[in-house]
C-alpha cells in the first residue's frame, strides 16, 4: 500500500504531515512525499520517497529570511513583517490582500502536475495540506478520493457565517476598533468572492462538468482531518464542521542534540531546579527581534532557566545574555518542551499542539492569521495567557510569566489530562484509522 503526502515547501507544514506518515511507515507501507526542494532534507530524514512539486513561489527549510526568497516573494514577506508591527487588523488586512497569489498560484498548471504525480505514484491513499488549494483542485476535478488536513487552528476552514481571513475570535489583550474590523470584514468578503471565482475558473478548465463552488474556502476533501485537540475547540463550532476527525497533535521525532542534552543534564547535576522557560517565535516571526528583546528583558528578572531560539534575529539584539541561558538560532522544540515549565510562543499551531502534548502552559504573543484564535482557546481553557506582542512591556511580560508559572491546580490537572490523551502517537494513529476507514467505503459511482 502507498500513501502520498502533498505538502507546500515549508518545514512548518511538512513536519506534522510527515509525522502522520510514520504510522504508515511503521506498518511497513510505502510513503511518498510530493514537496519542493527546500524541504527535501526533511523528507530524507523521515526516510520517505520524494517527488518534486512546487506549490507556490515561496519556501522555508526551517528559518525564513526575505532575502532567500525569489523576486516578488521577498517583498511580500517584508511587507508582512512590517504589517505585524502595526497590529492585528493591518496584519490580517495585508494577508487577505495577498491571498490569491499565495494560496492559488498557477492553479491549472499545478493541478495537472499533481494529477501526473498521482498517475506515476499510484497511491492507495492521499493526504493533502488543506491550504494546498491547487493540489486539492487536482484531486477534486479528477474524482480522486483523499483526506485534507487543516494544520493550523480549525478556523482555517470557515463554518456558518464565518469569512476566511477574518478572525473568529481573539484574546482580550487585543481591542481593535469596530470600524477597522468592519473594513477588514469587507476586504475578506471581497477576497473570498475573487478567490472563489478563480477557483471555479480553474475547476471549469480541469473538469467542464464540475459544479462550481459558492465559497472555495469552505471546500474540503472526502475526509477532513484537524491537527488540533478537540478538547480546545468550542463545541458549538465543532457542530458546524463537516465530517471530520480531530487528530489532537502530530508531534515529530527529533534527532538527538548533544549540546541540549548536556545543558539539561548539567542543571540536574548541579541541583538547579529552577523552572525552565522555553522561548520560540517559530520560523517566520523570529524576525521580530524587538519582541524577543522585551521577552528576554522580562526573563532576566525571573528566577528561571531559559532556552531561547533566536531564529532569524541576531542574538546581539536581545541584550545581555546570562551565562546559564541556552541561546541558539534553532533548538529542538519537542525535547525542550519535555523539560519546560512554561513556553513563550507566537501561537503557531505546531507550537500550541506540541506544548499541549507535553503538558506545558503557554504565554502566547500572537501576530497573525489563526494565531489569535489559537491564543484565545489556550487562554479560555485556562492553559495560559496571551498578550499583544507590540505593546506588552517587559514588566507586563514578567507578571504574565509569573502567573503562568503558578498555574492554578484545577487547570494543571486538566492540562495533564489533555497531555495524557495526546501522547503516544495519537495523531498519526487517528489519521491512519481515518484513511483506512475511507478506503473500506466503496467509491461513489
Amino acid at each position: 500500500m502507498t500513501l502520498l503526502i502533498i505538502s507546500p515547501d515549508y518545514a512548518s507544514h511538512l513536519f506534522p504531515l510527515a509525522t502522520l506518515g510514520t504510522a504508515w511507515q511503521a506498518a511497513g507501507e510505502r510513503v511518498v512525499v510530493a514537496s519542493g526542494p527546500a524541504t527535501a532534507g526533511i523528507v530524507a530524514e523521515f526516510g520517505f520517497e520524494r517527488v518534486n512539486l512546487q506549490l507556490g513561489r515561496g519556501s522555508n527549510p526551517g528559518t525564513i529570511r526575505a532575502e532567500q526568497q525569489p523576486s516578488g516573494e521577498d517583498d511580500a514577506l517584508r511587507g508582512f513583517f512590517a504589517a505585524t508591527r502595526l497590529g492585528l487588523v493591518p496584519t490580517l488586512q495585508f494577508q487577505a490582500e495577498a491571498r490569491s497569489s499565495d494560496l492559488l498560484w498557477n492553479p491549472v498548471e499545478i493541478a495537472r502536475e499533481v494529477q501526473r504525480i498521482v498517475a506515476e505514484v499510484r497511491p492507495d491513499q492521499i493526504i493533502v495540506d488543506h491550504l494546498a488549494f491547487s493540489a486539492r483542485l487536482a484531486l477534486l476535478s479528477a474524482g480522486i478520493r483523499h483526506a485534507d488536513i487543516v494544520l493550523g487552528h480549525p478556523s482555517a476552514l470557515p463554518v456558518g457565517t464565518e469569512v476566511y481571513g477574518y478572525p473568529s475570535t481573539w484574546p482580550d489583550a487585543f481591542s481593535p476598533e469596530p470600524d477597522d474590523l468592519a473594513g477588514l470584514h469587507r476586504t475578506c468578503e471581497a477576497v473570498r468572492d475573487t478567490f472563489t471565482a478563480q477557483w471555479n475558473a480553474a475547476l471549469l478548465e480541469l473538469d467542464p462538468a464540475a459544479e462550481p463552488s459558492r465559497d472555495a474556502f469552505t471546500e474540503s476533501g472526502d475526509v477532513l482531518m484537524l491537527n488540533y485537540p478537540g478538547e480546545l475547540h468550542a463545541p458549538d463550532r465543532t457542530a458546524l464542521l463537516p465530517q471530520h476527525v480531530f487528530l489532537g497533535s502530530a508531534v515529530r521525532a527529533e534527532a538527538r542534540d548533544p549540546e541540549v542534552e548536556a545543558w539539561l543534564a548539567d542543571a540536574v547535576a548541579a541541583g538547579d531546579d529552577r523552572p525552565l522557560v522555553y522561548v520560540s517565535f517559530g520560523s517566520f516571526l523570529s524576525v521580530r527581534g524587538d519582541v524577543l528583546a522585551r521577552v528576554s528583558d522580562a526573563l532576566r528578572g525571573l528566577d528561571v532557566r531559559v532556552a531561547l531560539a533566536t531564529g532569524s534575529t541576531d542574538p546581539a539584539e536581545l541584550g545581555p545574555i546570562p551565562d546559564s541561558w541556552l541561546v541558539r538560532g534553532f533548538l529542538p522544540q519537542v525535547a525542550l518542551l519535555g523539560a519546560a515549565a512554561v513556553a513563550v510562543t507566537h501561537g503557531g499551531n505546531n507550537s500550541v499542539t506540541e506544548a499541549m502534548t507535553a503538558g506545558v502552559p503557554l504565554l502566547v504573543l500572537p501576530f497573525s492569521t489563526d494565531q489569535f484564535a489559537g491564543a484565545e482557546a489556550v487562554e479560555t481553557a485556562g492553559f495560559g495567557l496571551s498578550l499583544a506582542p507590540n505593546t506588552a512591556t517587559a514588566v507586563e511580560l514578567g507578571d504574565a510569566l509569573r502567573s503562568v508559572l503558578a498555574l492554578a491546580a484545577p487547570d494543571r490537572v486538566r492540562l495533564d489530562d489533555l497531555s495524557g490523551s495526546l501522547q503516544g502517537g495519537t495523531g498519526p494513529r487517528r489519521a491512519y484509522e481515518a484513511l483506512t476507514a475511507l478506503a473500506a467505503v466503496p467509491a461513489a459511482g
